[in-house]
């Protein structure tokens, strides 16, 4: 889930500081998608994302039940390819104000039984009105960006759970050095939890990608990654595999004119590669599993000079 339409939330979220019920959470997502609503496929699709690399299958929507008509985003896999999780919303083109009430927008779980992707559940972060978004499963503890009522340090904050006995418990701000002084956008942690890598652009008009290390108190000051990661264009989104040699990331393309799926490779010395072009036109927020299966966002926009996006998928290229 792209972090833009929070900013619009702050206001909003002051005047319902004072609401103390529990906040109701439907478990029934199809009924809040709109009764018109035309679920986009790849035979309808004027934009298709196109695969540019030699290393994967075709892209296709994800199978199982996670995609609809409306709007499925923010996609994390876990390292084994069993738990999925995303960002739901009914009606992309809602403002992010009324999403919020909406008591269905927010984080959705599916896990693999029997090589079938079960049913998705709400995952309950909160008892009071707010949005969760941009997730990520680190052994137990689940990291995500959220606005809500209470317990907010700047306009988007992350915060933390942790999974017990199956009930997510303990939601906390993750602190003043990521959220005030770092002020981090979408991020991503590395499979030993030393580096932390996300967009910002404090230094620039564009997103940068970034790294900050774990120290024994907190964190050490971000650097940015730099060319040829880092160019005039913007770049966001991280994911860093497993085994630390493969940087995944959005960035924008002129001559496709939108976001693509980019891959960068350490090499020995640990030093980035030049990026090379994965997925192209509407493809972004990349996450893969340890067989280096790859799944991403794709969005489904009308044809013509005028194009307006209709929902988002997430699609899967299998890789070969």
């Amino acid at each position: 889930m792209s972090t833009r339409p929070f900013v619009i939330l702050s206001v909003v979220l002051v005047c319902l500081a004072g609401c103390k019920k529990p906040w109701p959470f439907l478990t029934d997502r199809y009924s809040k998608i709109p009764a018109d609503a035309v679920k986009g496929t790849p035979a309808t699709d004027p934009w298709p994302p196109i695969l540019v690399s030699s290393d994967f299958e075709e892209p296709v929507p994800m199978p199982g039940p996670v995609n609809t008509a409306g709007g499925e985003d923010s996609p994390f896999i876990s390292p084994d390819g069993t738990e999925f999780f995303f960002f739901f919303t009914p009606d992309v083109q809602v403002p992010a104000d009324k999403q919020l009430l909406d008591s269905v927008t927010g984080i959705w779980y599916s896990r693999l039984q029997g090589g079938q992707w079960t049913e998705p559940e709400r995952v309950i972060l909160n008892n009071d009105v707010a949005l969760d978004g941009c997730q990520q499963l680190v052994g137990d503890t689940l990291w995500f960006a959220s606005i809500r009522s209470s317990d907010m340090l700047g306009d988007i904050d992350v915060f933390t759970a942790v999974r017990r006995n199956g009930e997510w418990t303990d939601w906390r701000n993750a602190g003043a050095q990521l959220n005030v002084d770092y002020n981090i956008g979408e991020f991503h942690l590395s499979s030993d939890h030393q580096r932390m890598y996300f967009g910002s652009s404090e230094s620039s008009s564009n997103f940068d990608l970034w790294v900050c290390r774990r120290n024994a108190t907190g964190w050490d000051t971000p650097q940015n990654l730099g060319a040829p990661v880092n160019d005039a264009q913007s770049q966001s989104q991280p994911f860093i595999s497993s085994d630390g040699r493969e940087l995944w990331y959005t960035a924008w393309c002129d001559t496709i004119m939108g976001p693509c799926v980019y891959r960068s490779l350490a090499d020995s010395a640990g030093n980035w590669q030049t990026p090379e072009q994965i997925v192209v036109r509407f493809a972004g927020e990349p996450t893969l599993d340890d067989a280096g299966n790859l799944y991403f966002v794709h969005h489904y926009y009308t044809g013509g000079q005028n194009s307006t996006m209709l929902e988002a998928d997430i699609y899967l290229c299998r890789h070969k």
